[in-house]
This record gives C-alpha cells, structure tokens and sequence, in this order.
C-alpha cells in the first residue's frame, strides 16, 4: 500500500554534465505529471512523463529537472558576422564623426550582445541515458517515502477494521437477544390486555416470525463481516487499490445504514453510529491512497 504523497531527489554527474531532479505528488484522482526543464533538454519533457507513469498510477506529480553543462564536449562557439559587421561599421561612424580613432579591436567587438553564441550539440542519446539513470534514482527515492507513508496509513486502517469488527460483533449479540425479549414482552403484554393466563401460541409464533423477519440484520451483517476481509486482503496487495477501497467503503456504509434504519434497540442505534464514525475516518484515510 502506498500513499499518493512523497517526495523524491537524486544528483547525477558525468564528464562535467551535473543533473538533479526533484519527484513530489499530492493527492489526486487521476495521474497528473507536470515536468519542468531547462529548454537546452526540453524534448525529453515526454520521455520523462512516460518513465514516472510507467511506475506511479495515481497523483498530482511535480517534476523539477536542472541540467549545468560544465564540459567542453558537446558545445560549439558560433560568430555572428554579420551583426559583428553591424557593429563594427557603426562604431567606425561614430568615431568618423567625433575625430577619434576607428581602430576596434576584434576583442571588443566579441564582448557586444549576441556576437559570440555557445551552442550546445550534445548527442541526445547520451544526455537521455544520463538523465534516466538519475531519474530511475528519483523515483525509487519518491516511491520509498510513498511506501513508508502507506505503512503508516495501513496501521491506522488495520486499528480502525478492528474497531468495527467488535462493534459488528455486538452489534450480532444485541440483535440475537432482540427477539428473545420480544417474545417475553409481547406475551406479558397479551396477558395483561386480556387478563387471561391462555395465549393462542400459534397466533404468537406468527407475530415473532413477522417481528424476526423485520429487525433481522443477519443479512447484513454477513455482508459487512465479507466487506473487512475484502478490505484486509486488498491491504496486502502489491497493486494500486486506492479507488477499489473507496468503492468498498460505500457499501460498507451502506450496511451500516440499513442496520441502523432496521434496529429497534438503542445499543444496536450507539454501536451504529461509532461504527460510521469509523468508516468516515477511513474513508477520509482512503483519499490519500494510490
């Protein structure tokens, strides 16, 4: 189980080229990668999503990427003559006119804006492999602290599933005994109505039988008691199950409910609210689920 939350850094350095890149996610419904680069390696922003989506599946995922190029290789001085040539005639003018002298070193000239560029040649496939080797560290980084994140929320699940386990558990014995103290009361009640010892038993087998049927929770409380299993075993998978859980909880909750709307008994009412109470808790746990 892993939390939608983390955060993931790795530093890579090879022949002079310096890289780090930078993981965080939030909570999100769906897969949302966002990558930031410097724009000498922006075509590989797709590369970089395809390599984070093929391990995470879920997540408002951040992705910051610096690359400082401090080799020699991979980088060619270009000289723009013809703006050099701009600048050279208008220099040469401007001394024309004040009487000075137009001797311009070519040195000079170098130093105006935009006459000497570097451009950088690197071969694309070298800086992908560099840049996949620390990406690949980032993401392992990001995924532990997911993991770890995960563990802390699966203890808290796990203490919460026992929770209503006892409380589905008495939940059972109060129901049991509901129809036990039906049947005491309801043929006191015949007796003192029509002040006679003689009760027609089969006419009150017919209204237990009708009573039973009504209040019985049997039902869903087998459904609820199959629900945490379900929940338990989908803890222990090793796949995404964030949206499976929270489709589960629904109809956990709607158990409940209908458990609360059949009782007839305060205790069963009690045991039925601190059970939702709960289920919401998880169910809130659960958004932060991949």
């Amino acid at each position: 189980m892993k939390s939608m939350t983390g955060f993931g850094r790795s530093n890579y350095e090879n022949d002079g080229r310096m890289y780090n890149i930078e993981i965080k996610s939030v909570n999100h419904r769906y897969c949302d990668i966002t990558v930031k680069l410097p724009r000498s390696i922006s075509y590989l922003e797709e590369k970089i999503k395809k390599e984070i989506a093929s391990n995470i599946s879920r997540g408002k995922i951040d992705v910051l990427v610096t690359f400082e190029n401090n080799s020699a290789k991979g980088k060619d001085i270009k000289i723009n003559k013809e703006l050099a040539k701009i600048y050279i005639e208008q220099l040469k003018e401007l001394a024309n006119e004040n009487g000075i002298n137009d001797n311009i070193p070519v040195t000079e000239i170098s130093k105006f804006p935009e006459v000497l560029c570097i451009q950088n040649v690197e071969d694309e496939e070298i800086i992908w492999k560099e840049v996949s080797t620390c990406l690949k560290d980032a993401i392992n980084n990001f995924i532990a602290m997911r993991k770890q994140e995960g563990n802390k929320i699966k203890e808290d699940l796990e203490g919460r599933l026992s929770t209503i386990k006892q409380k589905v558990s008495k939940i059972s014995e109060y129901s049991t005994r509901l129809v036990e103290e039906y049947v005491v009361k309801l043929e006191t009640r015949i007796k003192e109505i029509l002040k006679t010892d003689i009760v027609d038993k089969e006419r009150l087998n017919q209204e237990i039988v009708i009573y039973a049927d009504k209040c019985s929770v049997e039902e869903e409380l087998t459904r609820l008691g199959s629900h945490i299993t379900q929940f338990k075993n989908m803890m222990e998978e090793n796949i995404p199950v964030g949206k499976k859980i929270d489709f589960l909880i629904q109809e956990m909750n709607r158990e409940i409910n209908t458990i609360g709307s059949k009782s007839g008994s305060l205790e069963i009412t009690n045991l039925v609210i601190e059970a939702k109470t709960e289920l919401e808790d998880i169910r809130e746990q659960i958004q932060n689920i991949e």
